[in-house]
């Protein structure tokens, strides 16, 4: 791999973020990419997503968590904002999910979602039940010395031995509350549409403003204000 890396996760259907990271990409002539997963689930824009990510050439591509769940048979009771995705995307974006590995590998760059051995593990924060903290995991039993991971949306750098882990954090979703292994919250604390870039040994997180109001329009029309309100506030619960 020649050049720099953009490294993009967790668009969750906000095609209006994408296409701002997408052109701050391209403005600064970064020539490499890699999308580590979650890339339509969400009451957003994924028809449009979709139209986008499967023309996109990128090196690798990862499947998140909720990629997996679009692809595995329905749940007894499925909410309303999966069987929303299921219905705004067709067969050609699941078949484009169902082609991507869990972790994959480019020389010496590990990638993964949440963790190389599991798509919803929080490979750099715990979670107690006293809330979040951030936590620096054990070197991995890996010849990678740079391991890429999302799933958590948020931005990350962290040393480890001889090991950096880099979370680009979220393209399209800023907060997000959930209820494993306890209640937590998860939060930027902005609106804004972030990625990282690798460059060498230089990492970039990068925090960009786009029409976060567009987005939080269509939650809104979906019947998801927790998420409008993750979208224009970078927070989980109302304010």
């Amino acid at each position: 791999m020649n050049g720099a890396l953009a490294i993009i996760a967790d668009i969750h259907g906000n095609r209006w973020a994408l296409d701002a990271v997408l052109e701050d990409i391209h403005r600064r002539g970064i020539p490499n990419l890699v999308n580590l997963g979650d890339h339509f689930y969400g009451p957003l824009d994924p028809g449009a997503t979709a139209e986008r990510l499967l023309q996109l050439p990128a090196l690798a591509t990862i499947r998140g968590n909720q990629d997996r769940q679009l692809i595995e048979p329905l749940p007894a009771n499925p909410n309303p904002t999966h069987l929303y995705t299921l219905a705004e995307l067709d067969s050609p974006a699941l078949d484009w999910i169902r082609t991507q590995p869990p972790a994959s590998s480019l020389g010496p760059i590990l990638l993964c979602h949440g963790s190389p051995s599991s798509d919803v593990e929080y490979l750099l924060e715990n979670v107690t039940p006293e809330g979040v903290r951030p936590r620096i995991p054990d070197p991995l039993q890996t010849l990678a010395t740079t391991i890429l991971c999302g799933h958590t949306h948020i931005p990350r750098l962290v040393q480890s031995g001889p090991q950096i882990f880099v979370n680009p954090g979220s393209v399209g979703l800023p907060a997000y509350s959930d209820d494993l292994p306890y209640p937590h919250r998860m939060e930027t604390g902005s609106p804004h549409a972030r990625y990282a870039i690798l460059d060498g040994d230089r990492v970039e997180h990068i925090a960009l403003a786009y029409d976060f109001r567009a987005a939080a329009a269509a939650a809104r029309r979906n019947l998801r204000p927790d998420w409008a309100c993750a979208l224009e506030n970078g927070q989980a619960d109302p304010l």
